[in-house]
């Protein structure tokens, strides 16, 4: 009776504590809507921004791994790469990114030995492939890959922009895989417009990999498969380069490492967003721009709150961020353990709820420090 009764007041508090999280959590949400409407429109300010200068090494002639790579946190990390989920009705449809309960998915932001989804993950025998299907041939070079840029175009909703092939030195021509993700239909249309691979599948630098079956339908999600699982299409990569495709690569791959990684004893590199800092405004401006469904929006935002994400406090003495809004376009990553847990982690949330990964950013990283408090993860977000 002793323990019953104990089990009943620790029951009791723990729901005490969450309806009071609960209640700020939706005063939060409240004046969140409240700020957003009614919304009158404003003239437009066009701000001006300013180009940060960046110091690269003359060369990469005298570059040196730094021995610091040694001493980043160690562990092992295995994929789920096959499901058989029943429900009700049997089984369920397989799909690419897994069927992950909450509780797995607060089991997988330990740092340590485990097994965790991370896309790719395919449904039993006789059922279809879950997507991102790729060329035998484009998957025994990009296993090669010990540094990579990458880049895709999906939806045919950009144009290709090359690398500036003479800001590249002969060490990173030589020994980086330029890789440029299309699906079918963007082909066609580069094709259509007279820019076609040549017989050894490039145009430019870019060695073009196409492909088939994308495993979502929104293209902007189907574009966060190689942004964030470069460890899992690259499984031989030390190091890799995300650029968005509307940018293009003006220096050599080999000195940005050195810059961004090296240079800052960092794993992992972003980039803020050049005018917003707080949660709170990126979800505010998605919804002015309607940019995602807005009850979906609220579902990610009030969950995130309710596990502890608050405002960004700039004026904090030790800042736990510089920002809590990515600008996301670009990212250097060394392929280290705590970095590729990351990666996975952001995608699982990217794959759980919207789309708009710069939602996702500060509570993926905040949990994944809160919950690994002696294993920290070396991340430089820059300017």
């Amino acid at each position: 009776k002793y323990h019953d009764m104990a089990s009943m007041k620790d029951v009791e508090e723990r729901t005490d504590q969450r309806q009071t999280l609960d209640a700020k959590v939706k005063a939060n949400l409240s004046m969140t809507k409240d700020e957003l409407e009614p919304f009158k429109r404003r003239k437009k300010s066009h701000k001006h921004y300013v180009a940060c200068q960046i110091e690269f090494l003359p060369s990469v002639d005298d570059l040196l791994e730094p021995g610091v790579y040694n001493n980043f946190t160690g562990f092992s990390l295995n994929y789920i790469s096959k499901e058989n989920i029943l429900s009700s009705n049997g089984l369920s449809e397989p799909l690419f990114g897994g069927h992950q309960s909450l509780q797995e998915r607060e089991e997988t932001y330990y740092a340590r030995n485990q097994t965790l989804h991370c896309g790719f993950v395919q449904g039993p025998e006789d059922y279809p492939d879950t997507g991102f299907d790729l060329d035998e041939n484009n998957k025994m070079y990009m296993a090669s890959c010990r540094v990579v840029v990458s880049s895709c175009i999906f939806g045919s909703s950009d144009y290709l922009r090359k690398p500036t092939k003479s800001k590249i030195g002969p060490y990173s021509k030589k020994n980086v895989c330029f890789i440029m993700f299309l699906d079918e239909l963007t082909l066609g249309t580069l094709s259509s417009e007279g820019t076609v691979p040549d017989e050894t599948g490039f145009i430019g630098m870019w060695r073009i990999v196409v492909v088939k079956k994308l495993p979502y339908k929104d293209m902007r999600r189907a574009g966060k498969v190689p942004k964030f699982l470069a460890h899992r299409l690259f499984p031989s990569a030390m190091y890799s380069i995300w650029l968005d495709s509307k940018l293009r690569l003006n220096a050599d791959p080999m000195l940005i490492i050195e810059y961004f990684l090296w240079r800052k004893k960092a794993e992992y590199a972003i980039s803020m967003h050049y005018d917003r800092t707080c949660v709170w405004e990126e979800v505010l401006q998605n919804k002015r721009l309607n940019k995602y469904n807005h009850t979906a929006i609220d579902q990610q935002f009030y969950f995130y709150q309710s596990d502890g994400l608050l405002k960004f406090n700039e004026s904090g003495k030790e800042p736990v961020l510089p920002s809590y809004v990515p600008e996301g376009s670009f990212v250097v990553r060394a392929h280290t353990p705590m970095s590729n847990l990351f990666s996975c982690l952001w995608f699982n949330e990217v794959n759980r709820f919207t789309s708009r990964d710069q939602l996702s950013f500060a509570y993926t990283y905040l949990k994944l420090r809160r919950m690994n408090t002696g294993n920290p993860f070396h991340l430089n977000m820059f300017k």
